[in-house]
């Protein structure tokens, strides 16, 4: 009997390897396969039953091939295999948790209760990365995994491998830094433009005006398995001084300044390309090694800089004036701030003017004293900065009066500085302590408790 289900199995495997290699004939010839339900998880098992290298890449290649093509329910259910079907393997990890009450904490106990308690499906996504292409795909994969989280909460702990697995493939020593400018190859630029999340691109001679001039910078982090693809970007300005606002960066009409007499590098838009590495940090070892080279390249410069936006500031804002209990606003700073729901309230000088003192006390609230629900820094851009060791340095009211600068932030912009001097102490102090470096002119716009007379 156990040698007729041997043979069974090994003829269901053949069968299952051929359907690999019918779907990868399929795609090549422009004819692909039609997918059963439930055949991506089958390839995935069989996938995980081969050990001959050359199959496995083959069946790895089929797989994601069929992933490409299938209907958005296929992919879907693929998904909830991997969370239902591509567990721990339950009698395993009973077996080295017995292992360890019977031999204790040795070594090769904890490894057995180590290797059994991961899940099939990280085995499965490195074979997957096999593939040609396969690191791709996988990213195009969490991308769609991530859109599906909120929904299905189910599916976190295959988001959860997919973080372990991507944060030690895209680690530090992995990344390439490339410097990009207008010699770089036209397909790269393409995705430049494409990609810019901060400040878009117009057009061509848009993007030219950013990279081309001697007083423009742009560096990218690139992966050996995403050829052309950039991970990250930053975009650099090389200036006399510290900007208030980012319209004059970005001025066509601009007259470039000789990067000598230049003292002052500000990073003006950041931009990550890849949804489907969320959570996986660059951010922090970009500005850091951009800081290097251009230190390395302009010893003049000794003041670096973000010209950031804000995100978040405009809705909590709202939040604020809307409650009964706000912790920022009084009641004539509500009064004041109903000048703001008049489309043209920034063309008038002596509204502006109103306006001012009171939005730049709300920010200084916003950035010092407002918290999530986790307990940390309300603002997104916020944590990163100042979790990469950056102090807030300077709020600049109106500082983007576009259309998005307007609606997200009220025009509001603000400047952190990455002091090379106090980078160790201040991520130590915010990641730690939940201390946050900031100037001394951002501190006093925060005004004391008492003097909110409005405020619970």
């Amino acid at each position: 009997m156990a040698s007729l289900t041997f043979d069974r199995l090994t003829n269901l495997l053949g069968t299952l390897t051929d359907r690999g290699r019918d779907l990868i004939r399929g795609l090549t010839h422009g004819t692909p396969h039609k997918l059963a339900d439930g055949e991506l998880a089958e390839l995935g098992e069989t996938l995980l039953s081969r050990r001959g290298e050359a199959t496995g890449v083959a069946l790895a290649q089929a797989l994601l091939a069929g992933y490409e093509t299938a209907t958005p329910e296929q992919r879907f259910a693929f998904l909830e295999a991997l969370a239902d079907m591509f567990g721990p393997e339950r009698e395993a990890i009973e077996r080295a948790i017995e292992k360890v009450r019977t031999e204790g904490i040795s070594p090769d106990a904890v490894s057995a209760l180590h290797e059994a308690a991961e899940p099939r499906r990280q085995e499965l996504i490195r074979r997957l990365n096999l593939a040609p292409g396969g690191t791709a795909a996988l990213v195009r994969m969490r991308e769609e995994l991530l859109a599906h989280l909120r929904e299905h909460p189910q599916l976190r702990a295959v988001d959860s491998d997919f973080v372990h697995l991507f944060a030690s493939w895209f680690n530090r020593g992995f990344l390439v830094l490339q410097r990009i400018d207008w010699t770089t190859p036209a397909n790269i630029l393409e995705k430049i433009i494409r990609y810019e999340a901060v400040h878009a691109i117009r057009n061509w001679d848009d993007l030219r005006n950013r990279l081309a001039p001697p007083d423009r910078r742009c560096y990218g982090f690139f992966h050996p398995r995403l050829v052309d693809e950039p991970l990250i970007f930053v975009e650099v300005a090389l200036t006399k001084d510290i900007p208030v606002a980012i319209a004059p960066l970005l001025e066509d009409a601009r007259a470039p300044i000789n990067p000598q007499q230049a003292t002052t590098a500000v990073f003006y838009s950041i931009s990550n390309t890849q949804r489907g590495l969320g959570g996986i940090s660059f951010g922090n070892f970009l500005i850091k090694q951009v800081v290097e080279d251009l230190k390395r390249e302009w010893p003049g410069l000794n003041t670096f800089v973000t010209l950031s936006p804000v995100p978040g500031f405009a809705s909590w804002l709202a939040r604020e004036r809307a409650s009964e209990n706000p912790t920022a606003l009084d009641a004539a700073d509500k009064e004041v701030l109903t000048a703001i729901d008049q489309p043209e309230w920034i063309n008038d000088p002596a509204t502006a003017e109103r306006v001012k003192p009171v939005m730049l006390a709300a920010a200084a609230h916003y950035f010092l004293e407002a918290k999530d629900k986790r307990g940390r820094a309300v603002d997104p851009v916020a944590r990163f900065h100042l979790g990469n060791g950056a102090r807030l340095e300077k709020l600049d009211y109106l500082g983007d009066t576009s259309a998005k600068g307007l609606q997200q932030s009220h025009g509001l912009m603000v400047n952190y500085c990455y002091d090379l001097d106090d980078i160790e102490a201040n991520h130590e102090a915010f990641v730690e302590k939940g201390i946050i470096a900031a100037s001394a002119v951002v501190r006093k716009r925060l005004r004391p408790r008492n003097e909110l007379n409005g405020a619970a």
